[in-house]
């Protein structure tokens, strides 16, 4: 029973990590709807408290975020703002002289402020004022002159599902691919929602916004996707391609999956997915890199806080959709976790799951609990007679063995940023060891049934015997008085 539970456990902990790009057996799905995310979900919530211990502490910083908060909603007016007024703050960001400028923004559809919008809307008696206004520039003409004097990035957003502003296509830098096909193990979509093709044409870069959300969380972000047939890469390493002046980013990938994405001399190295687990700093330690909008417009920012730096305009207004959850429990805006994936590639503090871990876990689970089934059961092992002396002794050395466990895993994290499962180690060593004890209470449960019925029996035998003694006594009073 308890060899039946380690090998089937094993192989569901295995299935629980399945690649992107390979179909699913229909029996994981079946598992999955009776139990669900049954590692999973234990896996994540351990990881999440390795992060909490131990979160990462800036060494670098190399990003300024640009926020659009509340203070420049009251000042400027609430969001969205005209095109042009939004090339006003491009502009202001551009006058520092910045390595690169990301916005955490996606304009899929025309402004309406623009003056052609607004002419259609009049009526014909207007016709001078109708011709005055076509005359001007749009407000897409405007932000598409500031895009393209600026090293700007656009962000866009890929989606599974159509609707009447996405495309199936966007621009963007060509990706190289060394190795194997690298197409066939990372997340793919068909979809994207993006800027207005003339915005794309003005900016420099195109870059995902998507973050991967597991039960709300973000936990692991993808550096390259895919759209349609094509890699599209994630918005720091456009910025980084463009900070850099790189023609390109590379890819380099095996027959196992996506290694490592790069930019010039920068190589990130991920899950074969494509994505990054992100050690995540408190939102405490990274205040310093936010300045109001407001400011800038205003011109009350020091240049230093902008020049040379990887700026990143976003949203962060009271009631503005775009709030994650992070591991640390703490609530920031979208534009936050793009700067940590910057912060993290300059302080080179990757968290590293590779694959070999995974059957690193595996081999020691099916070892240790083979090793359980052979010597726990000898009644003439060390380990027998000190679980028959010691009370509670079996329960004492299970949680020093899962403490012992625990304590590995969490060096391992803190000193090589490896995340090592001590969940499913628990989990199913805990079942392997509660195998033998539930087949010992049944056992126990037998004798003392057996007993019983022997002591039943004893009964009866007791009660027979007695029976015949008193009919034997009677005789002999019986012949004891013939005699007399």
């Amino acid at each position: 029973m308890a060899f039946a539970v380690l090998l089937g456990l094993s192989v569901l902990n295995v299935c629980s990590e399945w690649p992107h790009g390979i179909a699913r057996p229909a029996l994981l799905d079946a598992y999955d709807s009776v139990l669900p995310d049954s590692f999973g979900r234990p896996r994540q919530l351990l990881f999440d408290h390795f992060q909490r211990w131990f979160p990462r502490v800036p060494a670098s910083e190399p990003v300024t975020i640009v926020a659009i908060d509340d203070r420049t909603l009251a000042a400027v007016g609430q969001w969205p703002w005209p095109r042009n007024r939004l090339a006003t703050l491009i502009d202001a960001i551009a006058a520092q002289r910045p390595l690169a400028i990301g916005l955490d923004i996606y304009m899929p559809e025309a402004d309406q402020t623009s003056p052609d919008k607004v002419a259609d809307n009049l009526p014909p008696s207007a016709a001078s004022l109708i011709a005055g206004l076509r005359a001007l520039p749009s407000h897409e003409a405007i932000l598409a002159r500031s895009l393209r004097a600026a090293p700007s990035v656009l962000g866009a957003a890929a989606s599974d599902h159509a609707t009447a502003d996405t495309s199936t296509d966007m621009r963007s830098a060509p990706i190289v691919v060394h190795g194997g096909n690298a197409l066939g193990s990372i997340q793919r979509f068909d979809y994207v929602l993006a800027s207005l093709p003339e915005l794309q044409a003005a900016a420099h870069g195109q870059a995902m916004l998507n973050v991967a959300l597991e039960q709300g969380t973000v936990r692991r972000i993808p550096l390259i996707m895919g759209l349609g047939n094509k890699l599209v890469p994630s918005l720091p390493i456009e910025m980084l391609r463009v900070a850099t002046r790189s023609p390109m980013v590379e890819v380099f990938a095996s027959t196992w999956g996506v290694k490592a994405v790069g930019v010039a001399d920068v190589q990130v190295p991920t899950q074969p997915d494509g994505e990054i687990w992100l050690h995540f700093a408190s939102i405490r330690s990274t205040q310093n890199r936010y300045v109001s909008a407001r400011d800038v417009l205003q011109g009350k920012v020091d240049a230093d806080r902008m020049r040379n730096k990887l700026v990143l305009v976003g949203l962060t207004g009271t009631g503005l959709p775009d709030v994650r959850a992070t591991p640390l429990g703490e609530q920031v805006p979208g534009i936050e976790i793009q700067a940590q994936i910057i912060e993290t590639i300059f302080d080179g503090r990757f968290l590293q799951r590779p694959a070999w871990v995974k059957w690193g876990e595996s081999a020691f689970i099916l070892a240790f609990g083979l090793l359980i089934i052979w010597y726990l059961p000898r009644a003439d092992s060390r380990l027998a007679a000190f679980i028959r002396r010691v009370p509670k002794a079996s329960a004492i050395l299970g949680i020093a063995l899962n403490l012992l466990s625990l304590l590995s895993c969490v060096l391992l994290f803190r000193y090589f940023g490896l995340l090592v499962d001590a969940a499913s180690i628990f989990i199913i060593g805990s079942a392997v060891m509660g195998s033998f004890f539930s087949t010992a209470i049944l056992d126990d449960d037998a004798r003392n049934k057996r007993g019983a019925a022997q002591m039943q029996v004893g009964e009866r035998d007791k009660r027979s015997a007695g029976k015949v003694r008193d009919g034997a006594l009677a005789r002999w009073k019986r012949i004891r008085r013939t005699w007399k």
